[in-house]
């Protein structure tokens, strides 16, 4: 669900999402620097056919090699590369922690190669796209970090300062407040680094925008300017949410599991009163999985008061009881684990509610047409209370 949304939502930005090898020869490492200066956080090389392989730490050079493919045109630029890739770097054991550190995960990386004209926009176009993803996970509170060129860099004076300046303009055109770290930016470039904060005040590093003038020029990307000589593009790396899987796990705490309708691992729990609607609940649930809700049915062997009540402690948004009454009439009693009862809905009106709840990323508050039954909903409240 997390990986479907990023795709649509880079897609729309005009982003072409790709995808890289899990290993590649040490010389591509070599050439990129990552042998020289991250070696001791890349697992060891193999050896295959007498040549050694490397588990790959990141994909940027891969995206590099893409770039070189063919002699680019200022006319061409930009190219916005995205890629969810498996990246592999060495933890010592010590510091592994659940989904917060591993030793292999998803990075949500995307490259962008830019003129230098291009570059402000492009960079107010990420952090609008960054800003659209997290706050649809609620996440809307962030600290920015602005690192500008340290002691040791590679690149000219004059392009560190035209790179700095782009990502200033940008975060003034977002109209955003942030820290200027001097002297705390890459070797390869200037950076934003954003932290987000959780439901409980915690910060988090997730995104990073980063221009890097470095593997441009380790691995000799030029583009024919206008005037016909042969220029370096600027590189901008760029990550949202850093690791899924880490990301995954921010989420997990913020909400304490209990996800928002749009992500839960099930949207929707049919509940049997009898036997005798099995049938009816299957044929319902046929029908959400074809509309992409993510639907269960109950065993039916607990008592309903029970049945709501597991639904409940399972934090399932949506809860429909079905007895007899609600198949002849092709209906459905809602329950709404947040707003209580909802009333009774015909199955395609619900189901059609609950696309749109989900598409739109809303909590369901939808009154039915009618009522449940009082004296039902009364009996069967009480229960859980009890319980």
């Amino acid at each position: 669900m997390i990986e479907d949304f990023w795709k649509d939502e880079h897609v729309a930005q005009g982003y072409d999402v790709v995808y890289s090898p899990h290993i590649a020869n040490i010389n591509l490492w070599k050439t990129s620097g990552h042998f020289d200066f991250y070696r001791q956080d890349m697992f060891d090389q193999m050896d295959v056919d007498d040549e050694q392989f490397q588990i790959k730490p990141m994909n940027c050079p891969f995206h590099c090699l893409m770039y070189k493919d063919e002699l680019r045109s200022y006319r061409d630029l930009p190219f916005r590369w995205a890629e969810l890739g498996t990246v592999y770097r060495y933890e010592r054991s010590g510091t592994l922690h659940g989904l917060m550190r591993v030793r292999g995960f998803t990075q949500d990386d995307a490259h962008i190669f830019c003129l230098p004209e291009q570059l402000q926009d492009e960079i107010v176009d990420v952090l609008s796209l960054t800003e659209t993803i997290l706050s649809r996970f609620g996440f809307d509170k962030y600290e920015i970090m602005l690192s500008t060129k340290p002691e040791k860099a590679v690149g000219s004076d004059a392009i560190w300062e035209e790179a700095t300046k782009a990502l200033e303009g940008a975060l003034k055109v977002k109209g955003w407040d942030y820290t200027l770290d001097e002297g705390g930016g890459a070797f390869y470039g200037p950076k934003i680094d954003l932290k987000i904060r959780d439901a409980i005040g915690r910060q988090w590093q997730c995104s990073t925008v980063q221009c890097d003038f470095n593997l441009p020029d380790r691995f000799g990307l030029e583009y024919v300017s206008a005037e016909g000589t042969r220029e370096q593009p600027i590189m901008v790396h760029r990550a949202i949410f850093g690791s899924i899987e880490r990301f995954f796990g921010i989420l997990i705490e913020n909400c304490s599991g209990d996800f928002p309708f749009w992500l839960a691992p099930t949207q929707l729990r049919l509940l049997p009163v009898t036997d005798a609607v099995q049938d009816y609940c299957k044929d319902i649930a046929r029908q959400a999985h074809k509309m992409g809700i993510r639907v269960e049915v109950d065993r039916g062997s607990e008592r309903l008061a029970k049945q709501i009540r597991n639904a409940e402690k399972g934090r399932i948004p949506i809860m429909a009881v079905v007895g007899m009454q609600e198949m002849e009439a092709n209906t459905l009693a809602v329950r709404s684990r947040k707003e209580g009862d909802l009333g009774s809905f015909a199955v395609q009106d619900l189901l059609a509610e609950l696309a749109r709840c989900s598409e739109e990323a809303i909590e369901m508050t939808t009154m039915g047409e009618k009522p449940v039954k009082e004296e039902v909903i009364e009996v069967v409240t009480e229960e859980v209370k009890e319980e």
